[in-house]
């Protein structure tokens, strides 16, 4: 399609105005009423031989300074707490002592070294309704179970080999980490 001399002048003026492809096609339907595809526009462009502006930054601008998000606007995703900053804070890891919901009894396990052996494993198909990804874990002390993880990134251990056990902090963080691994290895 070709634009008549109005029509090219008004888009030079746009794209030396700044304009991109996708500003200069809805100034095109809105000032004349024609409809072109995005590379159509493109295309046009180039015949022009109009060369678009990259909207860079000014040099002299303060990248490293912190946004401030509308009121109202969710939280940036540097901001959001992760899965496992979540799970850590659920399970007492990097605290002084676990929360007492998370069943830990003060001072088990200070005795293990980190590392103590906790292996995981990651299921290829999750079969049980509102988990995510769902796994086998063995601890350090040789209990183990089934571990899953919901819709809502919320871990949990279900089938576990030992009634009430909890495993000890170190093993616990081991766990945890191995979980975040395993489940960034397969993409989630």
């Amino acid at each position: 399609m070709t634009l008549s001399p109005e029509q090219q002048k008004a888009v030079a003026a746009w794209v030396a105005e700044g304009d991109n492809l996708s500003v200069v096609q809805k100034k095109l339907i809105e000032t004349f009423k024609v409809s072109l595809t995005y590379m159509q526009v493109r295309f046009v462009v180039d015949d022009l031989e109009l060369k678009l502006k990259d909207r860079v930054p000014k040099a002299d601008s303060d990248l490293g300074a912190p946004r401030q998000a509308p009121p109202g606007a969710p939280a940036p995703r540097s901001e959001k707490r992760g899965f496992l900053e979540k799970a850590k804070e659920k399970l007492g890891i990097g605290q002084e002592e676990p929360p007492a919901e998370a069943g830990f009894e003060p001072g088990a396990g200070e005795a293990l070294p980190a590392g103590g052996g906790v292996s995981v494993t990651v299921d290829k198909v999750t079969l049980l309704p509102g988990a995510l990804a769902g796994g086998t874990v063995t601890f350090s002390d040789g209990v183990s179970g089934k571990w899953i993880v919901d819709n809502q990134g919320r871990p949990g251990l279900t089938e576990i080999s030992k009634p009430g056990y909890r495993p000890t902090p170190a093993d616990a963080q081991e766990f945890m980490q191995q979980l975040s691994m395993a489940l960034q290895d397969r993409g989630y």
